[in-house]
């Protein structure tokens, strides 16, 4: 296997196709601490502030900013400059009074949408297997984890979690008539309503039927489909189809 970098770099054109940097414009970029989010889908904080919000003019400036403490990601400030910032986190910037949700767009790569209201956030079920004293542990996908008393979710489901406590606020089930955003394959960041799910009994991956705003149906497959409100979005997700 070839080498990605140095433990600190990366070679930027060998950086994930999520990240939203030209690959030539230099020979390395920064590679991101091992975190909540895989390298794939996420990206270093030192990028967002400088390559995306352009709060810096170069990474000197934008650690200095981080670890200033004027960076906070899901209500808590963080200072790792390769902190991995992923798909649904919460990135505020205090000084200029204004907040971003990461998302993506529709060629699949990470942005930043300017959001008003930053008190939540929505993170899927991947997992969950219960626990010493009959609890339940849910495993999300940005690789936290939430222990509820009782079970009343499914995998698949989507959970509004308050920012910072990450106390559960809503659930949204992943079912007909459910609001979704595509996170992979040809239909990236396309918004729509479930349809139709189909589970097949042989190994082959379960799959979705989802009705776009132009009222076409297209086939993705279920776990590319992420539940973001029970029949309208339920947080912002401005310009995510562009």
């Amino acid at each position: 296997m070839a080498k990605m970098g140095s433990r600190k770099h990366l070679k930027r054109y060998k950086a994930p196709k999520s990240w939203p940097i030209h690959p030539k414009e230099d020979t390395w970029t920064v590679k991101p601490s091992a975190g909540s989010h895989s390298i794939e889908t996420s990206i270093p904080l030192t990028l967002v502030i400088r390559d995306v919000l352009k709060l810096a003019d170069n990474a000197r400036e934008a650690k200095r900013i981080i670890n200033s403490g004027n960076v906070l990601v899901d209500g808590r400030v963080v200072k790792d400059y390769k902190f991995p910032v992923g798909f649904m986190d919460v990135v505020e910037i205090p000084k200029t009074g204004e907040s971003y949700r990461v998302l993506l767009d529709r060629k699949g790569r990470l942005q930043l949408n300017l959001i008003d209201d930053s008190s939540a956030k929505l993170s899927k079920i991947v997992n969950k297997s219960t626990i010493k004293g009959g609890k339940t542990q849910l495993n999300l996908h940005d690789g936290k984890n939430v222990i509820i008393d009782e079970d009343a979710y499914s995998v698949g489901d989507v959970i509004s979690l308050k920012v910072p406590e990450h106390e559960i606020a809503e659930v949204y089930p992943l079912q007909e008539g459910a609001t979704v955003l595509v996170t992979g394959g040809k239909h990236t960041g396309e918004l729509g309503t479930v349809t139709e799910i189909i589970e097949n009994k042989s190994s082959n991956p379960n799959t979705i039927i989802i009705e776009n705003s132009s009222k076409d149906e297209f086939l993705t497959l279920k776990d590319y489909a992420f539940v973001v409100g029970s029949d309208a979005p339920a947080i912002s997700l401005l310009e995510v189809n562009k």
